[in-house]
Parts: C-alpha cells; sequence; structure tokens
C-alpha cells in the first residue's frame, strides 16, 4: 500500500481525514456521556487534522475527487453534526422548549449540510480559493463553541433562547455572500 498514490483511497492525506472522522465519532460518543470538555479537546484535534489533510493533499499531490468528498463528509461530522450536538445537549432542555429549539439545531445543520454541497460543486480537486463564500463549517462550529463558553463556562449567555438565535444568525451565515479569507 503506497501512502503517497493518489489512486490509493487509503493514502496519506486521506488517512489523516479518516482520523479526523474517528475523533468526530468518538466525541458524539463523550457528548452522549455528558463528557463536553473532552468532546471539545477531540473536536479540535479533528480541526487541526482538517488543516493538516489539506496541506498533505496539496503537497504530495493527493488531491482527488475522492478526497473533496471525503473531507466534506468529515467537516460534516465534526463541524457541523458534533458542535451542535454538543451545545444542543448541554442546555439539558426538555418538553416544548426543547422541540422548538431543537429544529434550530436541525436548521443549522441542514444549513451545514447544504454549504458542504454546495462547495463540493464548485470546487476542483486540488484547488484553493482566496476567500471562502459564507462562514465555511469550521469556523461555524468554532462559533457553536463559543456560545458553549459563553453559556457554560463564563454565565454570560443564561438563556437557551439567546442560543437558539445565535445558532440561527450562524447557520444562515453558513451559506450567505459573507467573504471570509481562506487560511
Amino acid at each position: 500500500m503506497n501512502l503517497f498514490d493518489k489512486n490509493n483511497h487509503f493514502n496519506l492525506a486521506n488517512l489523516v481525514t479518516f482520523a479526523n472522522v474517528s475523533l468526530g465519532v468518538i466525541a458524539l460518543y463523550f457528548v452522549t456521556q455528558k463528557e463536553f470538555f473532552v468532546a471539545i479537546i477531540l473536536a479540535w484535534i479533528a480541526g487541526a487534522l482538517d488543516i493538516a489533510d489539506g496541506k498533505i493533499a496539496r503537497k504530495y499531490n493527493l488531491s482527488t475527487e475522492f478526497g473533496v468528498q471525503l473531507d466534506s463528509f468529515a467537516d460534516f461530522l465534526s463541524f457541523v453534526i458534533m458542535p451542535a450536538f454538543l451545545l444542543y445537549y448541554s442546555l439539558a432542555l426538555q418538553g416544548f422548549e426543547a422541540f422548538v429549539i431543537g429544529l434550530v439545531f436541525i436548521y443549522y445543520i441542514i444549513s451545514g449540510l447544504r454549504r458542504l454541497v454546495a462547495f463540493n460543486l464548485k470546487v476542483e480537486a486540488g484547488s484553493v480559493e482566496k476567500y471562502f463564500s459564507g462562514v465555511p463549517t469550521p469556523l461555524g462550529a468554532i462559533l457553536l463553541w463559543v456560545l458553549y463558553l459563553l453559556s457554560h463556562s463564563f454565565g454570560v449567555i443564561t438563556s437557551p433562547w439567546i442560543i437558539a438565535f445565535f445558532v440561527a444568525v450562524i447557520a444562515y451565515l453558513l451559506n450567505s455572500n459573507v467573504k471570509i479569507p481562506h487560511p
């Protein structure tokens, strides 16, 4: 097995992406156990792997359509589903409030998925744009983690309705025309 073979689905860049996926799944497990800090640490490591896989793919000419699609699936899990579940489950909602605010989080997840699909339809394997149009999903995840910190670590936001409002705004921005510089 050649780790530097572009046609190998298990090349070095894709293995790093698979590690990202694995950490996203493990982080979801820790969310279900209410171990939010561990889940956040795993998600941040997944974020580092997301940066690394792209750099490896470009450096060693491993960019393929398969890798682009795989990276988006990893992003969906680690930067859309996981932070949404983390923030939602950390709110410990019940009844009507859980239902309505849950719909806001579903809107966020659908918005993240839409963004990733639209991005994949526009991007060419190996190419990097100077700007993102709309908030990229990793930045959306960071914004959700900031909301988590503001509500659970610093006590700045105490109302789940205010958190839901900000989640809806971030969801909207994922597919907006806001220009974000590519790192």
